[in-house]
């Protein structure tokens, strides 16, 4: 199949734009819990509807107080937290357009940001912050105020706009279209400069609304209960701010936790007790490989293995039944899974906080086993695929019908089309409005109104998704054999000791590969087998460990022919940072950078 679409649930709104539902939902039902707010205790505490579009609106009257007018660009610099949250609804309100930067950026990064968006202001999170802008600030003579969110920025707005009348606000409000722009979100930037993608209300709008029409189910742990979701994805990237959007709109109570590490997001979800979560395959993965330690420590490795096995078939058993190509489950499978449900699964969901029964992942391909592992233990993942140009979703697995190992369907009002060198087309509302200066890009990527996406992929016969690659990545070797990586990274990173993957080879003789390892996982792997602890250095030469590395290739290249497998890899002492310029913010390898920085060690490969 080269084209499908889904038939639209809703449309774009006509009037209005992201901030109105704060104000509409608190004159609905004031008392409504909106969000949960740590104290300075580390407490949760309710937010109600009526307490939030306060907030918004005395901080909107404050950013009035201090200049900032309808169409002004403002940069938020901070980890996922609630002020982000306030300080968007707050800018939208006024007509503000939001420009968000990773608190990772560097000082150029920074610059390039702020000074291609012209941005007036910004807000930072802490002194960091402050610090890196200041280091560019000579070079910024638009940017006429800072504000820092650890010392009180927030309550210096709500003094500062204390005279102004409501009338004010509201009458910037009432001024914002659909077509209004609402962010410029820059790009990662793999490779080259980052670019801005310029993203109107409407389109946040009928994203959020969509998803909330056709997966409204998903979001509940069992009918009739309170929707309510922990949001710990970075805001300043599409995904996470499109689970915010649609929270605010749906009604769901939502929290913020800044840190992407399970040793601080683990306790969060125990405490806050979400019905669902929104996060990329690496949290899944993290979870499960924790699940997985904490049973060999206890002594039950082999019965959490058997646990796994069961689940995987029990769920794909399941796949099969709802597709009409199995009888579903048998009496003895569905024993076996009763049984290591009291046993395992419902541990490993106690550990996600007890109540979430569905969650959806984007970002990164998720491996199809460790996806039916979840559905199998009472977690069903939903697998979508998206760009910050298609404003986050673009398709996703449908409540009713999975498809394990695919990204799903063309969300509804989404045509999905392949073109004749595999290179995936999308259209719709949710495609973004183009770069921000740099036409020549925006004519590159937009034709007609239709995103070339640079990702390569296939549609089955239903017209589910399958991501084969990024036209950008494909390893050309010296024989002319073409080879797409990404599959072959994905398996090799599947395995548990193992946390990145690249694949080298353009203009090689054969593919090869670079491999970083998990080092909580190793350090557990030593423990079980009463090695001792190594330093990196000793760990990249010792020889258990690189049988184990080797078997994860071995593994990835039953995927693919032999002029396409992996003939050779390397263990790395240390693993890619975006620190130190290898990974973008949102985890993405940057490859060059990676080839350039490991130089010696990818011509060490191919010294025979």
């Amino acid at each position: 199949m080269r084209e499908f679409t889904n038939p639209p649930l809703t449309s774009v709104p006509p009037v209005g734009g992201l901030a109105d539902v704060v104000f509409e939902r608190a004159q609905e039902n004031p008392l409504h819990i909106s969000l949960g707010r740590k104290d300075e205790n580390g407490q949760w505490r309710d937010v109600t509807a009526a307490e939030f579009r306060d907030e918004v609106l005395a901080l909107a009257k404050g950013l009035l107080a201090r200049g900032i007018r309808f169409g002004d660009r403002v940069a938020i610099m901070s980890r996922t937290r609630y002020e982000w949250t306030l300080f968007d609804f707050a800018l939208w309100t006024i007509g503000a357009q939001v420009v968000p930067i990773y608190p990772t950026s560097s000082a150029e990064q920074c610059f390039w940001a702020l000074y291609d968006a012209e941005c007036s202001a910004a807000i930072v999170e802490h002194e960091d912050h402050s610090m890196t802008i200041a280091s560019v600030i000579d070079r910024l003579p638009q940017l006429h105020q800072l504000w820092q969110l650890d010392i009180g920025a927030v309550q210096e707005l709500y003094e500062a706009g204390a005279h102004i009348q409501d009338e004010v606000v509201h009458r910037h409000r009432t001024a914002v279209t659909p077509e209004s722009t609402a962010t410029i979100i820059y790009t990662s930037g793999t490779t080259g400069r980052p670019k801005g993608c310029v993203i109107p209300h409407g389109s946040f709008m009928w994203e959020a609304d969509t998803v909330a029409e056709h997966w409204e189910p998903v979001f509940h742990s069992k009918k009739g209960d309170e929707a309510a979701t922990l949001l710990f994805l970075p805001l300043a990237h599409v995904f996470g701010r499109m689970v915010q959007v649609a929270a605010i709109r749906c009604g769901v109570r939502f929290g913020h936790q800044p840190q992407l590490n399970a040793a601080a997001l683990l306790p969060d979800l125990v405490a806050f007790k979400p019905t669902f979560i929104l996060g990329v395959p690496y949290i899944f993965e993290k979870v499960f490989n924790a699940s997985r330690r904490k049973a060999e420590k206890e002594g039950k490795g082999g019965p959490f293995e058997k646990a796994v096995e069961v689940a995987v078939k029990y769920a794909d058993a399941v796949e099969a039944k709802a597709w009409g190509t199995g009888p579903g489950p048998s009496a003895g499978l569905r024993m076996q899974h009763q049984l290591f449900d009291k046993l395992v699964y419902s541990k490993v969901r106690a550990a996600m906080g007890g109540r979430i029964r569905n969650a959806m992942t984007g970002g990164s391909a998720m491996d199809r086993r460790l996806g039916l592992f979840f559905a199998g233990a009472g977690v069903q993942i939903y697998e979508g695929y998206g760009l910050t140009e298609s404003t986050a979703a673009a398709t996703a697995n449908p409540p009713e019908r999975t498809r394990y190992g695919t990204v799903g369907q063309p969300i509804p009002g989404v045509t999905v089309h392949i073109a004749d060198d595999g290179e995936i087309w999308l259209y719709g509302p949710n495609i973004f409005q183009g770069y921000l200066n740099n036409q020549k890009a925006t004519d590159e990527t937009l034709h007609d109104g239709w995103l070339a996406t640079g990702d390569l992929g296939s549609l089955d016969e239903d017209g589910y998704l399958t991501i084969t690659g990024r036209k950008k990545e494909i390893l050309v070797t010296s024989g002319g054999k073409s080879v797409s990586p990404g599959m072959l990274e994905e398996r090799v990173r599947g395995h548990p000791l193992v946390n990145q993957c690249i694949a080298v080879g353009n203009d090689r003789p054969y593919i090869a590969a670079l491999v970083t390892l998990d080092i909580e996982a190793v350090e557990h792997w030593l423990t079980m087998r009463g090695k001792p602890q190594m330093s990196p250095a000793e760990l990249v030469r010792d020889a258990d460990l690189e049988t184990e590395v080797r078997r994860a290739v071995v593994a990835a290249n039953t995927l693919v022919s032999q002029a396409e497998s992996i003939r050779t890899f390397r263990i790395l002492a240390h693993s890619f940072t975006e620190e130190h310029g290898l990974l973008t913010p949102s985890l993405k390898l940057k490859r060059k950078a990676i080839e350039n920085a490991y130089a010696n060690e990818v011509e060490a490969l191919y010294q025979a």
